[in-house]
């Protein structure tokens, strides 16, 4: 059996997002550090604050400020820090129930080992350096063995509060597309030719290849050579340059069905004005000298194909 592809791929993008009343209070106050709660009608405290009970679905808006000590309620040690994690060694992710406060926010505690953490331990905010209105104000949880503090009222009132933040997603991980998608890949590279599987059950081929039958939920092992022509079956027009993509916009992205396919695929349409590409247009591949799949395709000149030969593919 040849050797199946992998390959690690990450996937990221910022996440913009506003924020209410409450949860600029709360943001806010961190960048001052003053830890804000939320009081429900029953007089529970929760930290982090939340607009809407959890319980009763009433609308929230009583801030609280709650202690910067609090007490573990539960614990897990982590040995090896990741990118991005509040710790570049060793530390703990804990529940901290803050003093005055009835729920838990999860944190790092920064500690010498799992054998100096316990649950019911005593521990203190450990503040940024430099603090921008985030859950990164708060830098770790340090232990400590200071008592509760009381309780206060805030209005959650402070100058120049913070409206919205910017949190970055990110996902790191190793992708493998399977026996089938890696010959239909290696015959695509090595030999310039698409290759899909037949359903034993359905007759239908699949470009790419799944390695199972999408209809019928059988496992498909006999391949199929398909193409290297084409029909667009639908398309639509970009406007919005990629940062990614060093084309000019814009410029026509489109479904392909490959002769003797029966899905299709996608890939971007050149060699024609945008206005100009159409249901139906017969198009065929464009290779780069070095490329490693097909750079665009480009009409072949012959006559549209009739909506009926194309028209299950939509």
């Amino acid at each position: 059996m040849p050797e199946v592809l992998k390959a690690p791929l990450v996937v990221e993008f910022p996440f913009t997002r506003s924020l209410g009343p409450v949860q600029s209070a709360f943001l806010t106050g961190l960048r001052e550090r003053v830890v804000l709660g939320v009081r429900t009608r029953d007089g529970r405290t929760l930290v982090p604050p939340v607009e809407y009970d959890p319980v009763t679905a009433d609308e929230l808006s009583d801030l609280v400020h709650v202690g910067v000590t609090g007490t573990v309620t539960t614990w897990a040690w982590n040995p090896a820090p990741r990118r991005g994690q509040p710790l570049d060694t060793p530390f703990a992710w804990v529940l901290v129930k803050l003093d005055n406060a009835d729920t838990a926010l999860l944190h790092a505690l920064d500690a010498p080992g799992p054998d100096a953490v316990h649950t019911g331990m005593r521990v203190r905010i450990r503040w940024a350096e430099e603090r921008v209105g985030a859950i990164t104000d708060i830098a770790c949880f340090e232990p400590d063995d200071e008592e509760a503090a009381e309780v206060t009222v805030h209005v959650g009132e402070f100058d120049d509060p913070v409206t919205g933040i910017v949190a970055e997603a990110r996902l790191d991980y190793t992708y493998s597309p399977g026996r089938a998608q890696t010959a239909y890949i290696k015959a695509l590279e090595n030999e310039r030719r698409a290759v899909g599987e037949r359903c034993p059950s359905c007759r239908k081929v699949y470009v790419p290849p799944r390695g199972a039958c999408p209809t019928c939920g059988v496992a498909t092992s006999e391949q199929v050579e398909v193409g290297p022509a084409g029909t667009v079956t639908t398309f639509c027009i970009v406007n919005i340059k990629a940062k990614n993509l060093d084309i000019e916009v814009p410029y026509v992205y489109a479904h392909i069905a490959l002769d003797g396919a029966d899905l299709a695929l996608h890939g971007r349409i050149g060699g024609i004005p945008y206005d100009q590409v159409r249901m139906g247009l017969r198009v065929e591949p464009v290779w780069t000298e070095d490329g490693r799949y097909p750079d665009h395709y480009r009409p072949t000149g012959e006559p549209d194909a009739e909506y009926d030969t194309y028209k299950e593919l939509l």
